[in-house]
């Protein structure tokens, strides 16, 4: 395509936003597949926007590079790593597409489903979602684990967040904009997007092995995950704790009749035994408490000092755009910009 076709095609057809950290090896083979499901969906009416989440290997020279092969790529590099939903958040502000797909750069989505998602978008869906039925390469537990989250939170939240899926999706740019506007600082953009309404559609696959690299969510990062998707949409662990803390306090009540009772009685009260171990468990239902009550303060902290969601250290793209009128503010502080003269090939 002409560089100066390009530039005249105002608002691409679609956007496509692929978060990448530490993935320099995966890079080369989402470079050969993803343009071409672009292609066979849009035609040439497309950009792929890589965010290099604050990586230490050679993801951002990787993706500076594809940037000078290809006008249509678009690099994005924060200052460090935000996590996985933040260098999301910062791919979709520079979406300028009718519909946005997301999907990460190991490739365990296939691209190649894109196709079907824009059919189902024809038909009148304003989200199509992937829908997991397996997960190949991924650990027994890893699987048990992630079925146990979803369904956990459906049965704690009222936002029906479909079972078994990801961020993998497309998305029409009414939902995109709605998305935009919640300012959240613990992000879960799959229940965000839920939360939203509109009409959304799911697309059974089969979720293959990553091409190259190792996963980027350990358990840790996993439970982290989990506690910021059930804290951000349920206020139902407070609940619990109030509910323990109420048949606590009938159980402790029933107790002291019962002391009072013995004392009248026996002159003595028999079981320290029983006692210690009824202040251990009351001890530990009330740190418990303490626990979760933290963990909403503390999210409430951090939206009270409303920093921004991310900051960009650089962006580079082959060749400057103007941003679609009417949005030409990016949403996040950007340190620098570049734009580079593409390679003859």
């Amino acid at each position: 395509m002409d560089q100066r076709d390009f530039l005249d095609l105002g608002r691409p057809r679609l956007s496509v936003v692929v978060p990448c950290y530490n993935e320099e090896d995966s890079l080369k083979a989402l470079e050969q597949r993803l343009p071409r499901a672009c292609a066979a969906s849009v035609g040439s009416s497309y950009e792929i926007i890589l965010v290099d989440d604050g990586s230490s290997d050679r993801t951002w020279d990787v993706i500076a590079a594809l940037s000078l092969r290809d006008a249509r790529i678009v690099g994005v590099s924060l200052s460090r790593n935000f996590g996985h939903q933040m260098a999301l958040t910062a791919g979709l502000g520079y979406a300028r597409g009718d519909r946005i797909f997301v999907i990460d750069s190991d490739l365990q989505d296939p691209p190649e489903l894109l196709s079907d998602m824009m059919r189902l978008m024809d038909e009148g869906a304003d989200v199509v979602y992937g829908q997991r039925l397996d997960r190949e390469g991924e650990t027994r537990f890893k699987r048990w684990s992630a079925a146990l989250f979803y369904r956990l939170l459906a049965r704690m939240t009222d936002v029906k967040v479909p079972l078994d899926t990801g961020d993998f999706r497309l998305m029409s740019r009414r939902v995109l904009r709605a998305l935009q506007s919640m300012p959240e600082q613990h992000r879960f953009v799959r229940g965000l997007v839920a939360w939203t309404g509109f009409r959304q559609v799911a697309l059974p696959y089969t979720r293959q092995k990553r091409v190259a690299g190792t996963t980027k969510y350990p358990l840790g990062k996993m439970i982290r995950f989990a506690i910021d998707a059930l804290t951000g949409f349920s206020v139902l662990p407070l609940r619990i704790t109030s509910i323990f803390g109420a048949c606590f306090g009938l159980l402790g009540l029933g107790m002291l009749l019962y002391v009072a009772i013995s004392w009248c009685i026996f002159n003595a009260v028999a079981g320290w035994a029983s006692t210690v171990a009824l202040i251990s468990t009351l001890g530990g239902i009330q740190l418990m408490g303490l626990g979760i009550l933290g963990e909403y303060l503390g999210r409430v902290y951090m939206e009270v000092k409303n920093r921004p969601h991310f900051i960009v250290r650089e962006t580079v793209r082959a060749l400057p755009f103007a941003p679609v009128s009417g949005e030409d503010e990016y949403p996040q502080i950007q340190a620098r910009s570049r734009s580079l003269v593409p390679l003859n090939s």
